[in-house]
């Protein structure tokens, strides 16, 4: 497992988990991810264009609530993506994202394993 990000990150003291720092910059972790993605990988990113990428190449990917971002489900994620930006410029929308659940976590943790044991019999 990586955990990727263009500064240093407290995360998981585990023998399995990678720490990589890329160079500062727009997208650096991003560019790192998605030039890596491939068929088998499983990518963890509540951002969408990350989540795009990495989909065309193959690889599964899941929002930190565990909600899939399939192919099919991509391009309406970037449509709402882009309509929220614009609801935000206009005054439309002032608050952010609803906050982490419990239910969220649980979730998550159900469909990361679901993914992994899939990834595992190479589905």
């Amino acid at each position: 497992m990586s955990l990727v990000s263009n500064t240093w990150m407290r995360g998981p003291d585990h023998p399995l988990v990678e720490r990589i720092t890329v160079a500062e910059g727009p997208d650096a972790a991003d560019d790192w991810i998605a030039e890596r993605a491939s068929k088998g990988d499983i990518v963890i990113t509540a951002d969408i264009p990350l989540a795009a990428r990495c989909v065309e190449k193959g690889a599964k990917v899941l929002r930190p609530n565990g909600k899939p971002l399939t192919q099919d489900a991509i391009g309406m994620a970037v449509a709402v993506r882009d309509l929220s930006a614009h609801l935000r410029e206009t005054g439309e929308i002032t608050g952010g994202p609803a906050p982490f659940t419990k239910q969220d976590r649980s979730r998550f943790l159900d469909v990361l394993e679901t993914t992994v044991q899939a990834a595992k019999r190479g589905k």
